[in-house]
């Protein structure tokens, strides 16, 4: 089951039944059941914090992911930074719009994706992950109702 919240933000997220069916479809499709799966929106302080006590990295980064699967059954913590989130899609080219949404959902896939025995550690492994990235996009678009789905947050 997926879950949502907010850890020191108020975010606005619709279309979670839509999110939901489309990752259980693509962790399906990969041999996996989903598990417990949270989705943690934050702050970038937050996620900092989070990156310097747990993983020893002082920088900002858009998602940490804490991996509880067992066997098939993919469970975890996905830590989000909004506000790297929304950074980010003012630079990256998106594949739909708006900018900011379709970017959260490549870093929501992303880490279902590490999850789901994907890693980005290498260069050839980096450009592999982001074409599951932009395959399971193209999927929501064609097989799921995106218009469905819409955020926004405040501090």
């Amino acid at each position: 089951m997926l879950h949502f919240t907010d850890q020191d933000l108020s975010s606005r997220l619709s279309g979670k039944a839509v999110i939901s069916k489309w990752i259980g479809k693509i962790l399906k499709d990969r041999g996996y059941k989903m598990g417990e799966i949270n989705i943690i929106f934050c702050t970038d302080p937050y996620l900092l914090n989070i990156n310097k006590t747990s993983l020893g990295h002082n920088y900002y980064t858009d998602i940490i992911t804490f991996d509880y699967c067992e066997d098939n059954l993919v469970s975890g913590d996905l830590f989000i930074s909004l506000d790297t989130v929304l950074a980010n899609s003012a630079q990256y080219r998106q594949m739909f719009s708006p900018a900011f949404k379709c970017e959260l959902l490549r870093v929501i896939i992303h880490g279902i994706l590490h999850l789901s025995g994907e890693d980005d550690i290498t260069p050839y492994r980096q450009k592999k992950m982001r074409a599951a990235e932009n395959k399971s996009l193209k999927f929501l678009l064609s097989d799921f109702d995106a218009d469905k789905i819409s955020v926004g947050y405040k501090k």
